[in-house]
């Protein structure tokens, strides 16, 4: 037999948790063909590699890949850093579906984010042509999809309006669930801080999620506080997955925010623990960083984002209004995560803008831009960015405490997420968040190499297997023969992150492979022009 090819003499870490071994691997048509301590035969391509570990490809719970894809399919700062398949439509955020009648809104929303959206024809509604889309322009690595509630309730419910839907509209949301649920999707994901979903009260999501249940699906979830409110979130998350009878829930990014909460994770993963020991699946996924990353607009009270992102933009220039969120900021609104009242202007820092007239403040914190600017406060600073900016303006938050990291990182139903979209190496993009190209390697470099926080081979389980398992991706997630050949080899002694906050378009160090589907797309530390990724579906 001959293969595509042979990986020699490289250490396997399969991803089931056990110690390491030498093996050689074939890779044949895709698929991993034969593992072997000596493979004889040839290959049209052999790899030596010894004194490196060759990983299962890591397998990312929680982007937002989606919000570029349609765009640069290339995905780099995600398979630079190892990962061979991507979760997408997290935080309620979906590409799919798009009622016909607001395309051009859903347009000028992310084109205000993302200005490469101007003029982009938005070809698809309904969440099956989206992955007849996805599968046509064809991406770098596998992607699993999920349906986004925000999508649900706009296309089919009350939208931006604080009430709950009517018999209608709860009808014609199942219906758009039940849609993407056969076209494959894996589950519905919320993000219960972010309009117009914090206008949904649980029973409205039970109801939708009832309809997952049917297709054995996930409920995944940004709950609705990660601070004050983190123990009644979590046990929403477990409510409706409790009353939907869905699969499981799934909660996103687990984190304590805010200084004044720090150690809540000894009550929150207990919490956790004790759902799972009633029976009700709960998992959860995180980044390790100490800062959050999200829009401005976020920061706003809940009632400034009724009506749509229009209609925020008309408040906001208003001094009634902002009289109004200073109040609201300042006193807190019962149930509501008040970024500045828990965090301060000081540790809010702008990622990235569109206007240009802010383009040299990226990377800065509000405090920091109201005294270079000379601006009369910070409040100014706030509502003067939004308006130019049109509310496209993102921002990191310094929010979460080490020891709180540390902790849910070796919790027992942890796994990894980037919690960021694969982009091309491009600076002008802004200062994103160094996890949309660090995530991985700095948990193999920082946490278990220098700080011994996780095993090696405990670290690359819950970065393979688990969420392989928990997604119910049968073929991925382990180097195993008759096993898709998504594969990481990197070196355990140099592997590192690289980027910063200030810095973050920076590759990591010690990951010289990367294989999709039994294709080099990383080789010799360069990514090759391979387009291998599989649009993967839920078993129907």
């Amino acid at each position: 037999m001959s293969f595509d090819i042979i990986i020699r003499n490289g250490t396997i870490i399969n991803g089931t948790g056990n110690p390491g071994y030498r093996r050689d691997i074939g890779i044949k048509d895709g698929k991993i063909e034969k593992i072997r301590p000596k493979i004889t035969e040839e290959a049209s391509r052999e790899i030596e590699v010894i004194g490196m570990v060759i990983s299962p490809g890591f397998i990312d719970m929680h982007s937002h890949t989606d919000f570029i894809l349609p765009i640069f399919n290339k995905v780099e700062s995600f398979v630079r850093q190892g990962i061979t398949t991507n979760v997408i439509g997290m935080c309620g955020n979906s590409f799919a579906p798009i009622h016909p009648e607001r395309v051009e809104e859903f347009r000028r929303y992310y084109a205000r984010t993302i200005p490469l959206y101007d003029g982009y024809e938005f070809t698809w509604n309904t969440f099956r042509e989206y992955l007849e889309k996805l599968e046509k322009d064809r991406c770098t690595i596998n992607i699993v999809p999920v349906v986004g509630f925000e999508n649900i309730r706009i296309a089919g419910g009350p939208a931006y309006e604080n009430r709950p839907p009517n018999s209608d509209e709860i009808n014609r949301m199942k219906e758009y669930v039940v849609e993407a649920m056969e076209a494959g999707a894996f589950g519905l994901s919320t993000g219960l801080i972010y309009a117009p979903q914090v206008f949904a009260k649980t029973e409205e999501i039970i109801k939708i999620t009832k309809v997952v249940a049917q297709y054995n699906g996930l409920y995944f979830s940004h709950i609705r506080g990660e601070g004050e409110n983190v123990i009644n979130a979590i046990n929403e998350v477990i409510e409706i997955v409790e009353k939907s009878g869905c699969r499981g829930g799934h909660i996103a990014h687990h984190k304590i925010s805010g200084k004044m909460y720090w150690g809540k994770s000894k009550e929150t993963l207990e919490l956790i623990e004790e759902a799972n020991d009633r029976g009700f699946s709960i998992t959860y996924d995180q980044y390790p960083y100490n800062r959050g990353f999200t829009s401005l607009t976020a920061i706003l009270p809940p009632w400034m984002r009724e009506g749509g992102p229009d209609a925020l933009l008309e408040r906001i220039t208003q001094k009634n209004y902002q009289d109004k969120i200073k109040e609201d900021m300042i006193k807190g609104v019962e149930g509501w995560e008040n970024f500045i009242g828990k965090n301060g202007f000081e540790r809010i820092y702008i990622s990235s803008v569109t206007s240009e007239k802010w383009k040299d403040i990226e990377g800065k914190s509000i405090a920091e831009i109201t005294k270079i600017r000379k601006l009369k406060d910070d409040w100014d600073t706030t509502f003067s960015i939004i308006i130019d900016d049109e509310g496209g303006s993102t921002i990191t938050v310094e929010t979460m405490g080490e020891e709180d990291i540390k902790r849910i990182m070796t919790g027992k139903y942890h796994m990894v997420g980037t919690d960021g979209c694969g982009i091309p190496n491009r600076p002008n993009l802004g200062k994103y968040h160094p996890r949309f190209y660090g995530t991985y390697p700095r948990i193999l470099g920082k946490y278990v190499r220098e700080e011994n926080l996780l095993t090696l081979e405990d670290a690359i389980r819950r970065m393979t297997s688990i969420p392989a398992l928990r997604l119910g991706l049968s073929d991925r997630g382990l180097i195993k023969e008759n096993f898709w050949a998504d594969l990481v080899i990197f070196n355990p002694d140099t592997i590192i992150d690289k980027a910063t906050f200030e810095n973050p378009h920076q590759f990591p160090e010690g990951i010289p492979y990367v294989i999709v589907n039994g294709v080099i797309v990383v080789d010799e530390n360069k990514q090759k022009r391979k387009l291998p990724g599989k649009v993967l579906r839920r078993n129907l």
